[in-house]
């Protein structure tokens, strides 16, 4: 019984998630209410306020639902050879989190954090956009550092600058997904352009 108690719980858990991004996406965040989300998952507010606080609070977990850090995609490298050759190990990662991220899902969610999310007194959007941008730049920029330990960067090119470079590149590529998601996809598109970038960092 117990058991059944906590898959049910889950269940409406991600009823609920899966009904903010519908009506987050409808109507925008400030003009989604908890008693419309309620209602789409198929119960109560009551339920809704076990789950999660207020509105910021559930559009965290939203967010969290489709977050990929990177050290994560480090980790799921199966390869040793890696830890020698940390701009494989970015080229990589980045490899593993194109895929993950080419769904509908994530260009729903990124998209109702980019167009469809104001400031309210539950939530940030650009801290929420600030805090992911810091922690991918920071651990590249551990990755890069380490590059430039073993000599593996294009001379007179800082770990700094090589950060910037990635970051923004991607974040480009990212933003030009979610603008016109029929254009490409980001598993063709995406890999290819690590690769050269990866090749514009390395040493020869």
């Amino acid at each position: 019984m117990a058991r059944r108690t906590k898959q049910e719980a889950a269940a409406t858990r991600a009823a609920l998630l899966d009904a903010a991004e519908e009506v987050f996406l409808e109507r925008g965040v400030s003009r989604a209410s908890l008693e419309v989300i309620s209602r789409r998952a198929g119960v109560t507010r009551g339920a809704l306020y076990w789950h999660f606080r207020n509105k910021g609070d559930l559009f965290r977990a939203m967010l969290e639902r489709v977050h990929l850090p990177f050290e994560d995609l480090l980790n799921q490298l199966d390869d040793s050879s890696v830890d020698h050759h940390p701009l494989e190990a970015i080229r990589l990662s980045c490899h593993v989190g194109l895929r993950q991220a080419d769904t509908p899902r994530h260009r729903r969610v990124h998209g109702i954090l980019l167009h469809h999310c104001e400031r309210t007194d539950d939530f940030d959007p650009l801290e929420a956009k600030a805090e992911i941008a810091r922690e991918t730049c920071q651990a590249l920029l551990r990755q890069f550092k380490q590059a430039e330990l073993k000599q593996q960067l294009r001379p007179g090119l800082s770990p700094e600058r090589a950060t910037d470079l990635f970051h923004y590149a991607l974040s480009g590529l990212f933003w030009e997904w979610l603008r016109a998601p029929q254009a490409f996809t980001l598993s063709e598109r995406g890999p290819a352009l690590v690769d050269d970038l990866i090749s514009l960092i390395g040493r020869d």
